[in-house]
């Protein structure tokens, strides 16, 4: 059985979705949430550790992620998350927004291994769960994770997490397979693979190539194709039941973000930025993204999906 892990993407992958992912497709092990930001002091309000609530989190493994560059404001917040219960902490190395970047947090902090080192020491021996790491190939860079690895070795991480690209590169061009052998071949530790993976073909062709992998993340690709997981776990291309599912799914979705906003407007503009992704499954999903952009309102929103779902468009 093949590992599947939802990868964490921030206003996609939060305790909603992943509820929702499990009451209606297979095939997920368990799940990286979205990042927290540690904070200053040592007080964390409730609502900073909403989407964590143990109460939302009971369907599939959740591991928490925090995105920190402070060893004692990350060891505040780890150990509020293992009071919580969760036992594997994940470090965000990874975020290649220019935001987080320029504040030496995420991928901001790969040209600094020394400061990694510090902050790996600190924590580990202040935290009573496990560590894992969720890291791309360097922020400007892939020869940085030359300074990197050795940095990673020396402590009992529970995995690296490795995204072949570099942060600034973002999400475009092409992920770097050489560049991740590479990291395959000499980290000690569990190694999982994240990017790109979004056809059976493709995870395929990964697995064939990689085969000391010990888990593989999906995001992007997920969300447009919700079906994947299973089509990996199966080796094949057919699901029953598609188009019904996935109406399902999304009715579901809808529902669960009407409960935890404030407001339509909210929900909308959730709603919204999923079909940048679920669009690309139907014939003419440019039209379709368009189309759902134009509304202004839940049920004009609610309106213009009844038509995709009616057979107007249908689930490709």
């Amino acid at each position: 059985m093949k590992q599947v892990i939802l990868a964490p993407l921030r206003g996609f992958t939060d305790a909603v979705f992943r509820n929702a992912f499990r009451r209606h497709f297979q095939g997920v092990d368990e799940a990286v949430a979205p990042f927290v930001t540690s904070i200053k002091g040592r007080r964390i309000k409730p609502s900073h550790l909403r989407d964590l609530a143990p109460a939302d989190n009971r369907t599939m493994r959740v591991v928490p992620q925090i995105l920190s560059n402070n060893p004692d404001e990350f060891l505040c917040l780890a150990n509020t998350l293992f009071d919580l219960g969760y036992r594997e902490i994940n470090w965000n190395l990874g975020c290649p927004f220019p935001m987080v970047a320029k504040k030496i947090r995420g991928s901001g902090l790969l040209p600094h291994p020394d400061r990694i080192d510090r902050m790996l020491d600190k924590t580990l021996h202040g935290f009573s769960g496990t560590l894992s790491v969720k890291t791309r190939l360097g922020r400007l860079s892939s020869d940085e994770m030359d300074r990197l690895i050795p940095v990673f070795n020396r402590y009992p991480l529970a995995r690296v997490i490795v995204h072949p690209r570099t942060g600034v590169q973002m999400y475009a061009g092409n992920v770097d397979l050489k560049a991740f052998e590479v990291c395959l071949t000499h980290i000690s530790h569990p190694v999982v693979y994240n990017g790109d993976i979004n056809t059976l073909s493709m995870f395929q062709l990964l697995e064939s190539r990689f085969p000391a992998v010990s888990g593989w993340m999906l995001g992007r690709g997920l969300i447009g194709n919700p079906f994947l997981p299973e089509m990996i776990q199966s080796g094949t291309r057919c699901i029953c039941n598609r188009n019904t599912r996935f109406e399902k799914f999304h009715d579901d979705l809808v529902s669960g973000y009407c409960r935890q906003f404030s407001g339509p407007g909210h929900v909308l503009d959730r709603m919204k930025g999923f079909w940048r992704y679920f669009a690309a499954a139907f014939p003419d999903g440019r039209r379709i993204v368009k189309r759902i952009r134009k509304t202004d309102s839940l049920d004009r929103y609610r309106q213009a999906v009844s038509a995709v779902f009616s057979g107007q468009d249908r689930w490709g």
